[in-house]
């Protein structure tokens, strides 16, 4: 059972790191090129894993529709607010506002798929949007650091990740994982093409060997490592229990915002913190019985 909750904790950690990951190379390149040449690469090393743990990659229309409609909101929403938003914000603000995802997923299954939330949800839900409160007086008292509309950004991206998870709620356990992510990504790079396109002579950033080196680590931790490491996890983890370790996520983002890249981490931030842990905790820990 350790080597599955290591696995869920690296996956998500994997995934905090990559929120200071992409601000780094949000300096260095234009948005729109950072995704495609990542959707580009997941694609690559995706097709012969899929063909190999799952065999064929042929899908129903439908759920293929389901998948465009996921890539379109998981993929493109998300990394472009995301990767927006942390050209103007710090990535420590940007971690700790992707903490509100559960609450945000809460909230838009009562909205959409009308689901009913108990009172623990309506109070992670409460904790987050006090969360968020505390980082918006982080702004007010800001001093150069980020900005408002870069933490709006970022939380536009969390509501396009919230959107996906509903959508794929709608297919769980009726398409192969791997093979689902494979057509996710096909997909996304498909609708960023024409977003690349006018972008190409940026290209030339990726001479550095750092930009370059980034990149490919964005690409497979973000898109195939991570997956495969959840998923793996899942697999032996108890029925439940997986949600707890999007913590790691919060909590890796604001190690590696502070200790790396050097951001100034106030009480206000510390407080922010706070809340949008419990309220991730609160949403995502296993109920009894």
């Amino acid at each position: 059972m350790l080597l599955a909750y290591s696995q869920l904790a690296l996956s998500m950690a994997l995934v905090g790191a990559n929120v200071g990951v992409a601000k780094l190379l949000a300096d260095s390149l234009p948005v729109a090129m950072i995704l495609g040449l990542r959707c580009l690469l997941a694609v690559i090393v995706l097709w012969p894993l899929a063909r190999a743990m799952e065999g064929r990659l042929g899908m129903s229309p439908r759920l293929l529709w389901n998948l465009a409609l996921q890539a379109l909101f998981g993929t493109l929403l998300y990394n472009l607010a995301l990767l927006a938003g942390l050209r103007l914000t710090t990535a420590l603000e940007a971690g700790l506002i992707l903490a509100t995802l559960p609450a945000v997923v809460a909230v838009g299954g009562a909205l959409w798929l009308r689901e009913r939330l108990p009172p623990r949800q309506w109070a992670a839900v409460t904790l987050a949007a006090f969360g968020m409160g505390a980082l918006v007086l982080a702004r007010v008292a800001a001093d150069g650091h980020g900005s408002l509309l870069g933490n709006l950004l970022v939380f536009l991206g969390v509501c396009g990740e919230a959107m996906y998870v509903l959508l794929a709620r709608r297919i769980a356990g009726q398409a192969p994982v791997v093979t689902a992510t494979f057509w996710m990504q096909l997909f996304s790079f498909l609708m960023l093409l024409p977003l690349c396109l006018p972008v190409l002579g940026a290209a030339a950033a990726l001479a550095d060997p750092a930009v370059s080196g980034l990149l490919v680590f964005h690409s497979l931790t973000s898109s195939v490592i991570c997956l495969l490491l959840w998923y793996a996890g899942m697999r032996r983890a108890p029925a439940g229990i997986a949600g707890v370790f999007t913590a790691f996520l919060p909590a890796t983002a604001a190690a590696v915002a502070v200790g790396l890249l050097g951001e100034p981490f106030t009480t206000v931030h510390a407080a922010g913190f706070v809340l949008l842990m419990c309220s991730l905790l609160l949403a995502t820990w296993p109920r009894r019985g």
